[in-house]
């Protein structure tokens, strides 16, 4: 594996002809990455989310990292979209058992978790009529969708959504507090999911991964999605706790450009292409530090207490999803690295009970929504890369704690925070609503 200064030696060693040859396989590296969620004919079709709107909350993309002269190509792409069938016997058993809805609904579709919600509806033969998608500043374009045809984006207004049955929600949090209460109820008695972080810390609403805590929560008129990252680690998490009682839980997070959205990766990938031609990164616009070649560990504000909002965003969420007592403490540090798409976790914990990796690799392996990727002979762990476009989340490299003994494990984790983290977690819940109906 070849340092940034190798790298930058080999590129600016190159003849001219060359160099633009790597900058055009970057360019052109990105339409292999991602298969398109949706194709609007108002305009062309986008190789991949951050083509999309430049509204995006949470666009997402996947980077693979290669040595030598291909690296700046290599950063721009990421594996073709996998399809995530071999996830999916516990989802088809949820349908199986549901009725159908006359109507769903998805609020910000054009962004990129919208765009995931609509894909996961299609992948998933979510039982709806159909499909509604409600956008502002893509409305009057049409997204053709192989399972409910072609559909024009309406601009938003409450008597139309409240015309569905749910309605996702992938906006700002400032929209989902004023809009997300009234839109609850009307004459269809509509129930909202929302991914913005608007209401997880509301005591009065539900904050919600289905397979962990969606027994009885799931039919609440208004439901909150948690952060990306907690989805993420909580798949992992859940079932130790249950098992063996978590006393302490230490993580350290590995976040994609995404979590910025759109104009993240955008950044990413301008900086990667100007270095290329230019030699030098451009000046950051939506890090706090440039990002290509370099990592940031800072996620959001700080606090009084010295950690970002987003770190502290673990440690609230798990105490309400799990039901954590007082005396079970959370800590994070979250980071920002140069990939597109999928976070990644190192996580420690701290049991009451005796803890081993044998028994915590088999416990995993049944647990829901997860994979074990752990053969470090053959050098299988988890990574961004495999893991994106993925539903489960990958764990791998478990190991018996030194620090902690034979109470404690390590383990280290991929998801697809796209996916897990917003879209798929919004969708199965509206699952189980429908079934619960």
């Amino acid at each position: 594996s070849f340092g940034s200064k190798s790298v930058r030696f080999l590129v600016s060693a190159m003849p001219s002809a060359s160099k633009m040859a790597v900058a055009t396989a970057a360019a052109a590296a990105g339409a292999a990455f991602v298969t398109p969620m949706a194709t609007q004919t108002a305009a062309p079709v986008r190789s991949h989310p951050a083509a999309s709107s430049r509204a995006v909350g949470k666009g997402q993309g996947t980077v693979a990292m290669a040595g030598a002269v291909g690296v700046m190509a290599a950063m721009s792409v990421g594996r073709a979209r996998k399809s995530p069938s071999s996830s999916r016997p516990s989802a088809a058993r949820v349908i199986a058992k549901a009725s159908k809805v006359d109507c769903v609904c998805i609020l910000g579709s054009a962004g990129a978790v919208g765009q995931e919600m609509l894909k996961c509806l299609e992948d998933r033969d979510f039982p709806t009529e159909k499909v509604r998608l409600f956008g502002n500043r893509s409305a009057g374009t049409t997204v053709k969708s192989e399972k409910f045809g072609d559909i024009v984006v309406e601009k938003f207004s409450l008597e139309a959504v409240q015309e569905c049955d749910i309605c996702l929600m992938a906006v700002s949090g400032d929209f989902s507090l004023e809009w997300a209460p009234k839109i609850a109820g009307g004459p269809k008695n509509t129930q909202v999911i929302d991914n913005s972080s608007a209401w997880r810390y509301d005591k009065d609403k539900p904050l919600v991964i289905p397979e962990i805590n969606g027994e009885g929560q799931v039919s609440a008129p208004l439901i909150a999605n948690p952060n990306c990252t907690t989805a993420v680690g909580a798949m992992a998490l859940w079932p130790i706790h249950q098992k063996y009682k978590l006393k302490k839980v230490l993580m350290s997070t590995y976040q994609a450009a995404s979590g910025v959205g759109a104009e993240g990766m955008a950044e990413l990938e301008n900086g990667l292409a100007t270095w290329v031609k230019e030699g030098e990164v451009p000046k950051p616009e939506f890090f706090a530090h440039q990002l290509p070649f370099n990592v940031i560990p800072q996620i959001d504000k700080f606090q009084e207490n010295g950690y970002t909002k987003e770190e502290m965003k673990v440690t609230w969420e798990l105490q309400k999803i799990f039901g954590l007592d007082d005396d079970v403490k959370v800590s994070c540090t979250a980071v920002r690295v140069p990939t597109l798409r999928a976070h990644s976790e190192s996580i420690t914990v701290e049991t009451e009970e005796p803890i081993s990796p044998d028994d915590v690799r088999e416990l995993l392996k049944s647990a829901p929504g997860v994979k074990v990727v752990d053969e470090p002979d053959s050098l299988q762990y988890p990574m961004p890369l495999n893991a994106t476009g993925n539903y489960d989340v990958e764990v791998g490299r478990i190991r018996q704690s030194i620090v902690f003994g034979d109470k404690g494990i390590e383990f280290f984790l991929s998801g697809d925070q796209l996916l897990r983290g917003a879209a798929l977690n919004a969708v199965i819940i509206a699952e189980k609503a429908v079934k619960d109906r």
